[in-house]
């Protein structure tokens, strides 16, 4: 199973993005997406250290409430 992480871009230089989700911050390369597609405050979904896509900060809210009971749920 592949797991994607939102997270929020937090600055940009060039095809990288330092990006921040629950107090955790890592390089994500920007690649995958256009060019200028995104901005410091918007989130991303990023799978092995790419952003895959823009999402909206209620998709990512909600991704996280899905994370926080799957997290309850494991053994």
């Amino acid at each position: 199973m592949c797991l994607g992480i939102p997270m929020q871009v937090v600055a940009i230089d060039g095809f990288n993005a330092v990006c921040e989700a629950q107090g955790v911050r890592r390089t994500v390369s920007l690649f995958m997406l256009g060019a200028g597609e995104v901005a410091p405050g918007d989130h991303v979904m990023v799978h092995v250290g790419y952003a895959l896509r823009k999402m909206t900060e209620g998709e990512a809210r909600s991704a996280w409430e899905l994370l926080a009971v799957l997290g309850e749920a494991a053994p």
